[in-house]
């Protein structure tokens, strides 16, 4: 069974010039988990549907999460049982947003900042020093928290489709260690 690569966008969803859209379409074990409402996230909901993707594949899972994914990934090492989490090969946590923070979007309900137990698979934290949505001391603390390694990729805003990666392969590169 091949290992899949499950994309966690976040708020609004990703653009379709977002790295996580170009690997999506460039790559045939790349899912995107597609939640029922992109504008106004309901973690528990969007937990629900992480699950479900999860349990219908037979294989391995590698997550490539991006801002309120991040959040999500955190709330599935913290809820799942263990058979669920044995699945999960390691996960790619790029742009972890700061629910405390000023850009927060407020329509998004039961996302909570960095759970404070380590994450019970291989993780990478990828921040940037300029993200209006999680400053860098945010994502420091996140991969901290999470027993994870951050890497901070400079100046990159919110490491989206406007920060100029385009199929990002340094990104790429991390998921493929996993693989």
């Amino acid at each position: 069974m091949t290992t899949q690569v499950l994309l966690l966008p976040g708020y609004q969803n990703s653009s379709e010039n977002h790295w996580q859209s170009l690997w999506e379409r460039s790559h045939p074990n790349v899912l995107r988990v597609v939640q029922s409402d992109w504008e106004n996230p309901v973690c528990a909901q969007w937990y629900d549907t992480l699950m479900q993707h999860i349990m219908n594949h037979d294989g391995d899972i590698v997550i490539a999460a991006h801002s309120l994914g991040c959040l999500l990934t955190a709330e599935l090492a913290r809820r799942a049982p263990a058979e669920v989490l044995a699945k999960v090969k390691g996960a790619l946590l790029v742009a972890p947003p700061d629910p405390d923070g000023e850009a927060f979007p407020q329509s998004a309900q039961g996302f909570f900042p960095s759970t404070k137990a380590s994450l019970p698979f291989p993780t990478l934290v990828i921040a940037s020093d300029n993200d209006v949505y999680g400053s860098i001391e945010y994502a420091q603390n996140c991969a901290a928290q999470w027993g994870s390694t951050l890497i901070n990729i400079g100046s990159k805003g919110h490491i989206n489709s406007e920060s100029g990666l385009g199929d990002w392969p340094q990104g790429w590169a991390w998921i493929q260690a996993w693989l």
